[in-house]
């Protein structure tokens, strides 16, 4: 093999096997959609980048299909040019989830499941692994802060951290060594039809655990586990299970707690580099997986407080006493109040506004009443349009969905992403968060330089 073309090679996770066979000296190119921030740095780094849907801009060098390897996303439609030109001359497709299966086949794979948290807790055991004599490669959701990237690689470490992800039940072709399951709340009913259907997809995840490794699965969860014989079988949470939590302080902007495990002595003054309290669940898993690889104690506690968390997950854009702007992922009902939860924990007191685009129309039909329940949590809502991301419109779907389901007497209004940067500079907010997992996140440096020019104004 002496090339590799990607087909959505901008996608986060994409792009971690990009710059994975960039690293191993081959030919890599491929299309995308749209460029971006992160297509500019793959560009830079040597990938080969287009992004019109035209077989003709294919290169030459990734044209012969005994000698190229063709990696695609599920989000390429079924019509699309480069895919059907591929296809009929004889080159092999891949799901990136099959690329990242035979990865788990030649090293121990660390993976991290479950609805919500994957992103967060992968990052934070790749980060506990990499400051650890252990090491580890990682193929990350997100941009790992302390790194600038999605990717990590080891010259020595025969482990590799992997969020494996429930979508189009990508994280069956996965072989993991160790796994965490954090969450099985239903979604992507578009693809599964029913809860009952995502809970057997977990179900067949926990089978694919490997002879001698570990399942550490979140309490409570409804999931049939179908483990091999010897697969060793963790619980953890909060406050309760085989890892957990013991005296938990927050204050002054900070997260401290014991961290109680079957496999070393309590690691005492465990403090959270993004300290929100649902961390300490991620941090809980995060370490316990690091325990299992081999990180020494000391190190898993220095590595905790230098985490430095994943671009858009809990990401501070602005945090003094007077104003706090953060953008955040969450894009699931559960997400969402997980968020707010956190939010109101480390700024008691303090009103709380959300903006909020919805991610694709099947999951805003879905659970628009669900959304309208966690948002309610805050103090204001203020709606963008759904971001559809792979999809086409669904008559009757939108915003105004999860508008009208919200409480009549909640100050909550309508948006567009556009304007962001004009509101965010015409009204003072207290503690500001910009949830979702759309292109809104594209207005963050606006929003923050107008929030901060206000700021300066009111200081004159």
């Amino acid at each position: 093999m002496r090339a590799v073309y990607f087909l959505g090679a901008g996608g986060i996770g994409m792009s971690a096997l990009v710059r994975y066979y960039l690293s191993r000296g081959l030919v890599v190119a491929g299309y995308d959609r749209t460029p971006s921030a992160l297509t500019d740095r793959l560009i830079a780094e040597g990938a080969l980048l287009h992004f019109e849907d035209n077989p003709d801009l294919i290169p030459e060098a990734c044209r012969d299909p005994r000698e190229t390897l063709v990696v695609y996303t599920p989000a390429i439609p079924a019509d699309h040019r480069e895919k059907a030109w591929l296809t009929a001359h004889g080159f092999n497709l891949h799901k990136r989830a099959e690329i990242l299966g035979m990865l788990t086949r030649e090293m121990r794979g660390l993976c991290v499941a479950g609805t919500h948290g994957k992103t967060s807790t992968s990052a934070m055991a790749a980060h506990l692994l990499h400051e650890s004599t252990v090491g580890c490669n990682a193929f990350l959701g997100g941009i790992a802060k302390n790194y600038g990237t999605n990717y990590l690689l080891s010259d020595h470490s025969p482990y590799v951290v992997i969020e494996a992800d429930e979508f189009d039940r990508s994280f069956h072709h996965l072989r993991p060594y160790a796994t965490v399951i954090t969450s099985a709340d239903a979604d992507h009913l578009d693809i599964y039809g029913t809860e009952e259907a995502y809970l057997e997809s977990f179900a067949h995840y926990t089978s694919l655990v490997q002879s001698g490794g570990a399942l550490i699965i979140h309490r409570g969860l409804r999931v049939e586990e179908r483990l091999q014989a010897g697969v060793r079988r963790y619980d953890y949470s909060r406050t309760e299970g085989d890892f957990h939590a013991e005296n938990i302080r927050i204050g002054d902007g900070r997260i401290v707690f014991d961290f109680i495990s079957p496999l070393c002595a309590p690691i005492r003054d465990v403090e959270l580099g993004v300290p929100v309290s649902v961390n300490i669940e991620n941090g809980i898993a995060a370490m316990a997986l690091a325990l299992l690889a081999g990180a020494a104690p000391d190190d898993i506690r220095r590595a905790m407080r230098t985490f430095g968390g994943v671009d858009r997950r809990f990401d501070f854009k602005i945090k003094t006493p007077q104003r706090v702007f953060l953008s955040d992922y969450a894009h699931h009902p559960a997400e969402i109040r997980q968020s707010v939860s956190s939010l109101r924990e480390v700024y008691t007191g303090r009103r709380l506004t959300g903006i909020f685009q919805p991610h694709l129309y099947t999951r805003t039909r879905d659970f628009y009443r669900d959304f309208a329940s966690a948002l309610a949590d805050l103090d204001e809502v203020i709606l963008l349009d759904i971001y559809p991301a792979r999809e086409k419109p669904i008559e009757g779907v939108s915003a105004r969905l999860i508008y009208d389901a919200l409480p009549a007497d909640m100050p909550k209004r309508m948006a567009h992403k556009e304007d962001l940067p004009a509101l965010v500079a015409a009204e003072d907010f207290d503690v500001l968060a910009l949830i979702g997992a759309g292109d809104a996140d594209n207005y963050c440096a606006a929003m923050t330089s107008a929030i901060e020019a206000r700021m300066t104004q009111q200081q004159a």
